[in-house]
């Protein structure tokens, strides 16, 4: 049954992602088109809601053409002001809280879409406690967000990685070299994975499988005793030596910065073999959408423009068994979504002849 709604609105939270304008463009035509309701977007994510409320009405003109822009119409933020509760902490912000609560109420807003991940997710979560009708969409490019099995922008950023290691190939062979490229993915590997598998890498380290560099090593090493002239490495920048684990959890102790430089030196002292690193950084995150994000996002604000109207608020979309659905918003705040050891892309590439540096690893598998 439909509730009464007239004006609702929308807000782009943490980082950028691929698709993010897609999903803001199906909100807005889903919204008009379907519903004759009005569309306010929010400036700067949550951000625009401390203070003087940032916000533009929107109308189809303004997301004509959008759909294939990366980027947000509406600005991303860190959350500012409400840093400290996106992050999980108790009690935190709570005056920022309160201020985006009047703000929701003051604008006459009957249903705020927040589109992000964990930390907007958590956010979203004490706003539909303190009465705020919210939905949440679920956006990462590194598609570890729980709760959901992918994630808009993860398609695009793999796309672009592989396209990089494909290059990264022909100047790695021409030259003889050992070249390491690091991706996003602080907790999970899955873009490492992914890219690893569809571009051919030798060795892929991910935070799931922690790796002992002297296995990558011995591998490469055995391609060269093959008459492999070159290996290329994809490293998720969450990657950790064995023994850098804290609490069972992969990825708390990885540096911010500077992982594939690392492993180029130390490769480069253990091969013999002159060795490169390059990193993709926030490259990963621009750029057009990939069409499968296009239809994944599209699809998921034309899901959160339906379930406002059916007033289920409190809950957050997810897509499970290739379909979408509304989850609580609590399972969308929990421990990311690691690689589960038994995921079939690990037997994969390891069927392949893919090392993971993983202790005990047989390098002679290199010469299959």
């Amino acid at each position: 049954m439909e509730i009464n709604v007239r004006r609702i609105a929308i807000l782009t939270s943490g980082g950028d992602a691929p698709g993010l304008n897609a999903v803001i463009r199906s909100v807005v035509k889903a919204a008009i088109l379907r519903h004759g309701w009005e569309v306010l977007g929010v400036r700067e994510g949550f951000e625009g809601l401390v203070g003087d409320p940032r916000v533009q009405r929107l109308g189809l003109a303004d997301v004509s053409g959008l759909l294939p822009r990366g980027g947000s119409l509406l600005g991303c933020t860190n959350r500012g002001h409400l840093r400290d509760a996106a992050a999980g902490v108790e009690n935190a912000n709570l005056d920022a809280l309160r201020e985006v609560a009047a703000a929701v109420r003051n604008l006459g807003v009957d249903g705020l879409i927040v589109v992000g991940g964990d930390g907007s997710h958590r956010i979203a979560a004490q706003l539909s406690r303190r009465g705020i009708p919210l939905i949440g969409v679920p956006k990462t490019i590194d598609n570890d967000l729980p709760g959901t099995e992918t994630t808009f922008g993860f398609d695009s950023a793999v796309a672009f990685a592989t396209d990089a290691l494909d290059r990264l190939h022909t100047t790695a062979e021409s030259h003889g070299r050992v070249l390491v490229m690091e991706v996003m993915g602080r907790t999970a590997g899955w873009i490492a994975l992914h890219t690893g598998i569809a571009g051919g890498a030798d060795v892929i380290l991910i935070p799931e499988i922690p790796y002992d560099l002297s296995q990558a090593a011995a591998h490469i090493a055995a391609r060269t005793a093959a008459g492999k002239r070159f290996s290329i490495v994809v490293a998720a920048e969450g990657a950790v030596p064995v023994g850098a684990l804290e609490d069972g959890r992969a990825g708390l102790k990885a540096p911010r910065s500077g992982l594939a430089n690392r492993l180029a030196e130390e490769l480069q002292v253990l091969t013999g073999q002159e060795t490169r690193a390059v990193v993709l950084g926030h490259l990963q995150r621009g750029g057009t959408p990939s069409a499968a994000d296009r239809l994944l996002a599209t699809a998921l604000g034309a899901a959160a423009v339906a379930a406002i109207a059916q007033g289920q608020f409190g809950q957050t979309l997810a897509c499970r068994a290739g379909r979408i659905q509304l989850v609580p918003i609590s399972e969308a705040t929990g421990a990311p979504r690691l690689i589960p050891a038994n995921d079939s892309l690990l037997d994969t590439a390891r069927g392949l002849g893919i090392s993971f540096a993983a202790p005990g690893e047989d390098a002679a598998k290199a010469r299959s």
